[in-house]
């Protein structure tokens, strides 16, 4: 994000926190999106991302009063969303997986890697759905969402240690994977 965008968040935020209808609005209008996709992320599920978007909202909108520092609206509410998401996972778990295995088990019998095979972001994504899902969360949250080791731990409420060891684990399981890929 831009710096100028950032700065214009944080305006909204501080509008926002003294009561100004408009701004909220606004601030809602340039953010929604993105806290869906990132809600995306985590179900592979469009109703459900909005429906945890919009809650997260309520949340957001609760509490954007008591944040500090209106420089981090934007990786605040990402947390937020995040921390949401995952809490709709834990609720879920055993209907996703019983769903997951109907997949896979349905699954056509056509080649698993198809002419996308020669574009590396797809092969590599294709990879690491292969890991378990908490070495994916812990990848996704790392590389892509760029959030620190302690700030991990804090969103899926484990220590800094287990973030480490999921890391670890992570790369050395998708390093096997795309090393037989190559060589199988």
């Amino acid at each position: 994000m831009t710096n100028t965008n950032k700065t214009f968040d944080s305006l909204l935020v501080l509008q926002c926190q003294s009561g100004n209808r408009k701004a909220t609005a606004i601030l809602v209008r340039r953010w929604h999106v993105k806290l869906c996709k990132q809600a995306y992320w985590y179900t592979n599920d469009m109703e459900n991302s909005k429906d945890i978007a919009q809650d997260s909202w309520s949340v957001i909108l609760q509490k954007i009063g008591s944040l500090k520092d209106p420089n981090s609206f934007g990786s605040w509410a990402l947390t937020i969303v995040t921390r949401n998401a995952i809490n709709w996972l834990r609720k879920h778990k055993k209907e996703l997986e019983s769903l997951n295995s109907y997949h896979y088990d349905h699954k056509n019998s056509t080649n698993e890697y198809d002419h996308n095979d020669s574009d590396p972001s797809i092969l590599l994504k294709k990879s690491i759905k292969k890991l378990p899902h908490n070495q994916q969360l812990v990848l996704h949250l790392f590389y892509l969402e760029e959030y620190s080791i302690k700030q991990i731990s804090e969103i899926i409420n484990v220590s800094t240690g287990t973030v480490k060891s999921r890391l670890f684990t992570a790369r050395e399981k998708l390093k096997l994977i795309l090393k037989n890929r190559n060589h199988g």
